[in-house]
């Protein structure tokens, strides 16, 4: 084999090798930085994986905001029409929060509740994210389906 055919050889190898190390690490970074929409139904039947950081959607339970006079945590509940999930928040709520509205909360579950690190309200009141929409449409299906309807 030639010098100069051995060069190109180990140049080519060399990018190969070095766009192959690229995406290995894009692609590891991305899995890490995902976060997975859930229901409060899918939560109630085990689909969140453990320790992970998701978001969930959902309306907020009216009746359902406990704030905490000492600092700034604050419990409220989450429904998608047919689940209800224990979501606590430490910080300062958007303007735009408040009961009966849906929200999205991202974070992770721990002890059976959900420990909001960010807290999204809709921005008026016509709009609701399509995740949230999806999720009470279906809750709605199985509850007909439960039902006999």
């Amino acid at each position: 084999m030639q010098a100069q055919r051995k060069k190109r050889l180990l140049i080519v190898t060399m990018i190969m090798v070095g766009v192959s190390i690229s995406a290995v690490l894009t692609l590891l970074s991305l899995t890490e930085n995902i976060n997975l929409f859930y229901s409060p139904s899918q939560v109630h039947a085990g689909e969140v994986p453990a320790d992970a950081s998701i978001r969930i959607g959902g309306m907020v339970v009216k009746g359902s905001v406990n704030r905490n006079p000492d600092s700034l945590e604050v419990n409220f509940d989450l429904t998608d029409t047919a689940k209800i999930v224990t979501v606590v928040y430490t910080g300062i709520l958007p303007d735009l929060f408040r009961e009966g509205q849906g929200i999205v909360a991202a974070g992770k579950m721990k002890n059976g509740r959900f420990h909001a690190d960010q807290v999204l309200a809709k921005h008026d009141e016509t709009y609701m994210a399509p995740e949230i929409s999806e999720s009470i449409k279906a809750a709605h299906g199985q509850q007909s389906m439960e039902s006999g309807y």
